[in-house]
């Protein structure tokens, strides 16, 4: 396998960064390095990590960066090839029969009775997409393996029309939020990383970074909720989207006249959003957001 130097301008992780940054994704060098060997090796890159700690939206700013056009294939309980790779039009095959001319030959497997899903559409356009396969832990054991021939050799079989293969290897993400351990058969075809919860330092930029409105005051206060929310037996504790969205909050209304801490604590809606969670941390707010008690 060749390995590719530079893909769109990308040379090295140190220039991935740089343009993840300028797409509003901070990248530490853990993610940039293995984006960067997942393009130049021409490998899928698997990302693992608990909910919200911005796998998904690594994707969406790769593929911002490179010009290419996000497909999107979500993964859920059952998902099977006809959902992930293709299916047949059979209304429209059958009405083209019933519409045929006698003695006239029809064939009802071309292209235009094809309805592609979104792994055949990144085979036949690998230059200008990205597929993005998320939560692929949500899937079961039969869909993964079906996976293998695609990740292996990016290639599809189908019955009626024979191997298709991509002309160029296509820039494939696939995510995973931990719930179920993935085979080691899927693990080995791609560049592995593992995306934690950002140091509070880190954080706080993301905060701004992706939030103009918000200071620093309020980011790192934000941040320093979150942490202290994360350590609580939460069923949904917050990611890195959510602290984000709570710090605008809490400056959307701290921009209506309402106190800092009052603010913080009437926007904790867009951090924590299970009624079971709130409910426990409700006597412990106090705690969590500073000066709130007084």
């Amino acid at each position: 396998m060749a390995l590719r130097t530079t893909v769109a301008g990308i040379s090295s992780p140190e220039a991935l960064a740089e343009a993840l940054q300028a797409a509003m994704y901070l990248a530490d060098d853990g993610i940039a390095t293995a984006g960067y060997l997942s393009l130049a090796l021409g490998k899928p890159l698997l990302l693992e990590g608990a909910p919200g700690v911005g796998k998904t939206e690594a994707a969406k700013a790769l593929a911002g960066i490179l010009g290419r056009q996000l497909i999107r294939l979500q993964c859920f309980e059952g998902i099977d090839a006809s959902a992930a790779l293709y299916e047949w039009n059979y209304p429209r095959q059958m009405l083209a029969i019933r519409q045929a001319r006698e003695g006239e030959t029809l064939d009802i497997y071309r292209d235009d009775f094809l309805i592609e899903r979104p792994m055949l559409t990144a085979l036949r356009r690998p230059d200008s997409t990205v597929l993005l396969i998320d939560e692929i832990d949500r899937s079961d054991h039969e869909f993964e393996a079906f996976l293998l021939e695609f990740l292996s050799d990016f290639s599809i079989s189908i019955p009626e029309r024979g191997t298709l293969r991509a002309a160029e290897r296509p820039v494939v993400v696939l995510t995973s939020n931990r719930t179920r351990e993935l085979h080691e058969a899927l693990r080995r075809r791609c560049v592995y990383h593992y995306i934690a919860y950002p140091e509070p330092e880190r954080e706080a930029q993301i905060i701004m970074l992706r939030s103009s409105a918000v200071a620093e005051g309020t980011a790192r206060a934000v941040v320093h909720a979150v942490g202290l929310l994360r350590r609580e037996p939460l069923a949904k504790p917050p990611g890195v989207a959510e602290a984000v969205d709570w710090a605008e909050a809490a400056t959307a209304l701290a921009q209506t006249g309402a106190p800092w801490p009052e603010a913080f604590r009437r926007s904790l809606g867009t951090a924590i959003k299970d009624e079971e969670d709130l409910a426990h941390l409700r006597p412990r707010l106090p705690l969590i957001i500073p000066g709130l008690a007084a």
